[in-house]
């Protein structure tokens, strides 16, 4: 069985900079968060070469596994930032504070673009989690499709501890998981949710021993590719918008979508 510090996929690198490998191996592309040294701590810099991972991707991709090196999933953001100089080259968090209202949106809003492409419609996200995930760390695996943890895992929010909220898109996911009491109980508090809650509250799909981790993503990836990709596609596109629609708006978006599936499959598509 794999550990889950190897490497997966049979080509060279796509990208392998700042904290982050992408490799690729057919329909599957794997990105790595490999700076164990530092529990992939995260940086703008790691933020850019994520979101750098996501223009990268092949059409051919459908499966897109995360993944990391080490212990510890993520640490959450290298705690350099709290420093008054902050990262090389980076604003610090008084530069952040100093900044316009225009200002400081769009720089929020360059990091969090390291964390919207994994629900991309043409793919689905798979995080597989070990040892700590916090913070940041948390925030990325709940950018994902779906989350397979080790019994090891433990998940939790410490922004609000430090004054500040979580801004890198994890609230809403945390909310429509585990309900808002608990994901406002979870991030006031920062306590660590353990693999079993995760997984009995909805955060996490399927906890495993975690010198299985790795096998039981693959397993879950190869179940993904077994079905059609546009069925996939049709069948995510349907439970996301779900939240949004009522009763009979879902029913009419199932109706237009088996409409095209069978129009499809009849080869009378467009």
């Amino acid at each position: 069985m794999a550990s889950p510090a190897q490497d997966h996929g049979s080509e060279s690198p796509v990208l392998d900079r700042d904290g982050v490998r992408l490799t690729l191996d057919g329909a599957v592309a794997t990105v790595t968060l490999n700076n164990p040294a530092k529990r992939n701590a995260q940086s703008p810099a790691l933020w850019r070469a994520l979101t750098e991972a996501g223009r990268r991707l092949p059409g051919s991709v459908r499966v897109v596994v995360l993944r990391a090196e080490g212990k510890s999933f993520s640490a959450g953001l290298d705690r350099q930032a709290f420093t008054p100089e902050g990262f090389d080259g980076e604003p610090s968090f008084l530069d952040l504070a100093r900044a316009g209202d225009a200002e400081l949106d769009a720089t929020i809003a360059e990091y969090q673009e390291a964390f919207t492409w994994w629900r991309r419609g043409d793919i689905l996200s798979i995080a597989a989690v070990q040892g700590h995930a916090v913070g940041a760390g948390f925030q990325l695996a709940l950018a994902c499709d779906l989350r397979v943890v080790a019994d090891d895992a433990q998940f939790a929010m410490r922004e609000t501890g430090l004054g500040l909220v979580p801004d890198l898109t994890g609230t809403h996911p945390l909310v429509g998981l585990v309900g808002y009491a608990r994901a406002l109980e979870i991030c006031v508090t920062g306590r660590f949710v353990p693999a079993d809650e995760a997984v009995s509250t909805g955060l996490a799909n399927l906890a495993v021993p975690a010198d299985q981790l790795d096998g039981a993503v693959r397993d879950l990836a190869s179940a993904i590719l077994a079905a059609p990709r546009d069925a996939v596609i049709e069948t995510k596109a349907l439970l996301q918008g779900a939240p949004d629609r009522d009763y009979e708006a879902q029913r009419a978006a199932e109706r237009a979508a088996q409409a095209r599936r069978l129009r499809d499959l009849a080869g009378l598509g467009e």
